[in-house]
């Protein structure tokens, strides 16, 4: 399992769910899938979602200014 960091490419909002399905070994889509489908449950997902985009490092390479 690699660190829990937010992926430079391959993220569509945050990097959240990639970062997620990096560090437990499954694609993208499946967890986004997952969340998705967890949010039709009654609970925190979007504040817990938001507070992993914070809280959670920017993997470290190269970035493009624009």
């Amino acid at each position: 399992m690699s660190a829990l960091a937010r992926p430079t490419h391959g993220r569509v909002i945050g990097g959240v769910c990639a970062a997620l399905a990096r560090r437990f070994g499954t694609s993208a889509t499946t967890m986004r899938v997952i969340f998705l489908l967890s949010c039709l449950l009654p609970g925190p997902q979007f504040v817990l979602y938001i507070a992993l985009w914070v809280l959670l490092p920017a993997e470290n390479g190269p970035r493009t200014a624009w």
